[in-house]
């Protein structure tokens, strides 16, 4: 186990790591540190602008990502399953590059123990996804992903509220509205598998929305401003796209994010 100077010196280890594979396991093992308090200092570490990526998957622009056909057949299965694996990968730099970048606010402790839990339990859907492709007989990096999820990052690189408004409350919110119907497919197709793996992610991330929810909370309160203006003022500059319904309005609000969030910018 790789020993860390501080929080942020690994999380910008994992951001750093290009293997995906490496980068998981480096993401449970900064995380085991810190939650067995073996890491106590969260410091202050010079992060990465984007986080290094292995030679394949080949990185394309959204719109020109192939379409995905229904999950019936195993080509269709490794495809929908590759696209969540590269969903994962980018979760957890996500997570990592949260904790590194903003330590200079002066954040409390459990900011940085729910963002810690939140990267500890991206790296285990990863490993889930990528185990469930090979036992498929593929691989993550056999076909090409989009290079969409980190343009989020960048452009909140500066701005706390406006990182968690667009990444936990869009992004990974958007994950509760179409996973559902995927699980179904899959189990539909008779791939309880693949379905089992998919309904472990989806409980998980209803808890990361919830993290992400409370700490925009917090943030807006701690700047004295209104959360839900903020978001909706938030949310059109840093997004690049349209929030689409359906949504999936009990898992939403499982986790704190309740349609009058969402519902006006969506219309």
């Amino acid at each position: 186990m790789p020993d860390f100077n501080s929080l942020s010196d690994g999380a910008c280890a994992v951001l750093s790591a290009p293997d995906p594979s490496e980068k998981a396991r480096l993401s449970r093992s900064v995380s085991d540190q810190w939650q067995a308090n073996d890491l106590t200092t969260i410091g202050d570490a010079t992060v990465p602008d984007r986080p290094a990526r292995p030679a394949r998957p080949e990185l394309l622009p959204p719109n020109r990502m192939p379409k995905r056909r229904a999950a019936g057949e195993t080509s269709s299965k490794v495809a929908l399953l590759h696209a969540i694996a590269h969903i994962e990968l980018n979760a957890i730099d996500l997570a990592w590059d949260l904790i590194a970048r903003f330590t200079h606010q002066q954040l409390p402790r459990a900011f940085y123990d729910d963002w810690v839990s939140v990267a500890a339990e991206e790296a285990k859907h990863f490993e889930m996804v990528r185990d469930r492709l090979t036992e498929l007989g593929a691989s993550y990096g056999d076909l090409p992903a989009h290079d969409g999820l980190w343009q989020a990052a960048e452009a909140t690189a500066d701005d706390l509220p406006g990182r968690l408004a667009v990444v936990p409350l869009v992004l990974e919110a958007r994950g509760l509205d179409v996973t559902p119907a995927m699980i179904n497919r899959l189990r539909s197709a008779g791939d309880t598998r693949s379905a089992e793996v998919l309904e472990t992610i989806y409980r998980d991330e209803i808890g990361h929305v919830a993290i992400g929810k409370r700490w925009f909370d917090f943030v807006c309160q701690r700047d004295g401003i209104d959360s839900l203006d903020a978001w909706r003022r938030l949310v059109p500059i840093y997004f690049r796209g349209q929030l689409k319904p359906p949504f999936n309005a009990d898992a939403r609000i499982k986790a704190g994010l309740t349609p009058n969030y969402y519902e006006k910018l969506a219309n």
